[in-house]
């Protein structure tokens, strides 16, 4: 992994903000799904992306890559005759993606067969314990490692109910979504605790409502889903991601310049909280080309953020805060810490490298907020994207240059941000400290 130098540049220029990798997971999965052939246009294949589509190419979909779009042969399709549960046992690389894990988990579930499930990175420390719970009421084999990902799963998944917790990753909720349709029989999903991340609910609910599924969604307190039901193929346009759009609506809170394209003003993505997050610290958003351009003309102030609906984005936000005035309290932020990295202690220990004033709380940070920031120091992007793009944002506030090691692992999400970064102004070279 290589070094950075990243030199302070003020940014100006339009970025086309790339696929939301939220919606594309879905989409790919849906198509995959799909009883014919489906056209998934306006793909960035990103790391998790990528893992998401050799996944479900594992469980017997034929997925072919063009250059911007994916050609989808449904593994409902008729004339997919891949046999898929003739097959005795399938790997499943989730690569470092906790999307395809827990989706795919409950999905593999459907076939015949012994699933494994491979992954690296912190992978293997997310807890699955959620469906553990299911296998055991239903008598579904399973065995795992601990701290690394290698689970294996043998046995079919039977509809039913499934009583939940809203407090867990939605990511759990959202893999039953997708299967619980395809088996014979009605289900229900019942949520015992008030709802967080509704947000990733509402987009998996979007998905599976294009693909021709129907689920009834009683005010997130249960989901009723009858059985039996077919995902048509179709033709379908991935939107703008609003979780990294959200480095460059940051750049603008902190006087950059960047107008950005290809949003959807009414998405359903919960990361679209980071502009009424920036609005109340005192963003103006305007129009300009057909893009979104933000601007702060009376300074930015501090205020409450919590972090339950919109984890992705808390990093990049966190940075606007500590130049803020006042003290910022960033709260309900406890899921951050099994992310890629720890990025509560991530956030606080690189941005405080640079001159932030940063303490950790068990599930939030508190920010006091200063003038600027200096440079002239080492940073470490942990191997995590959302600290990498935070990292380059802060930057442009930065008095001198700073060195950013590992920046590469952007390539998780956005694989293009550095090409991004530098065609609206942003400058660095690679950079070897002499190691």
């Amino acid at each position: 992994m290589g070094n950075l130098k990243i030199y302070p540049r003020k940014l100006s220029g339009e970025v086309k903000i790339p696929p939301s990798k939220s919606m594309a997971h879905r989409a790919v999965i849906c198509a995959a799904l799909g009883d014919g052939i489906s056209k998934v246009t306006n793909i960035d294949y990103s790391d998790d992306i990528i893992a998401t589509i050799e996944a479900m190419s594992s469980l017997g979909a034929k997925i072919t890559k063009k250059e911007d779009y994916l050609e989808v042969y449904g593994i409902n399709s008729p004339e997919n005759i891949e046999a898929i549960s003739v097959k005795d046992e399938r790997t499943i690389d989730c690569n470092e993606s906790g999307s395809t894990l827990r989706f795919l988990v409950p999905i593999a579930a459907l076939f015949e067969g012994v699933n494994r499930f491979v992954g690296r990175g912190n992978l293997g420390k997310r807890p699955l314990d959620t469906y553990y719970k299911i296998f055991d009421e239903q008598g579904i084999k399973y065995s795992y490692k601990e701290g690394i990902l290698d689970l294996k799963t043998e046995g079919k998944l039977k509809a039913g109910e499934f009583k939940m917790e809203g407090n867990i990753s939605s990511q759990f909720i959202t893999g039953l979504l997708f299967t619980l349709p395809l088996l014979d029989g009605d289900s229900k999903i019942i949520i015992t605790t008030e709802m967080e991340s509704k947000g990733y609910i509402d987009l998996t609910l979007s998905a599976i409502k294009d693909f021709g599924v129907e689920i009834i969604n009683n005010n997130y307190e249960e989901f009723i889903i009858k059985g039996n039901q077919i995902y048509k193929s179709i033709d379908y346009r991935v939107e703008g991601d609003y979780s990294q759009a959200a480095f460059f609506f940051c750049a603008d809170a902190l006087s950059n310049d960047v107008v950005l394209n290809d949003l959807k003003l009414d998405s359903l993505q919960g990361d679209k909280e980071v502009i009424d997050i920036l609005e109340r610290m005192g963003l103006k958003l305007n129009s300009k080309n057909d893009g979104l351009i933000g601007n702060v003309s009376d300074g930015l102030k501090a205020t409450v953020i919590d972090g339950s609906q919109c984890p992705d984005i808390i990093p990049v936000v966190s940075l606007v805060a500590a130049l803020s005035q006042g003290t910022t309290e960033i709260i309900n932020a406890g899921r951050l810490r099994i992310k890629e990295c720890d990025r509560l202690a991530a956030v606080t220990s690189e941005l405080n490298k640079l001159g932030a004033k940063i303490t950790e709380k068990e599930d939030g940070l508190i920010i006091e907020g200063v003038k600027e920031l200096k440079g002239n120091v080492e940073v470490w992007s942990h191997k995590d994207h959302r600290i990498a793009m935070t990292i380059a944002i802060a930057s442009t506030m930065c008095s001198e240059p700073i060195v950013l090691k590992d920046y590469e692992c952007v390539s998780k999400s956005y694989p293009e941000f550095w090409n991004d970064f530098k065609n609206v102004g942003g400058v660095f070279d690679e950079w070897n400290v002499g190691k």
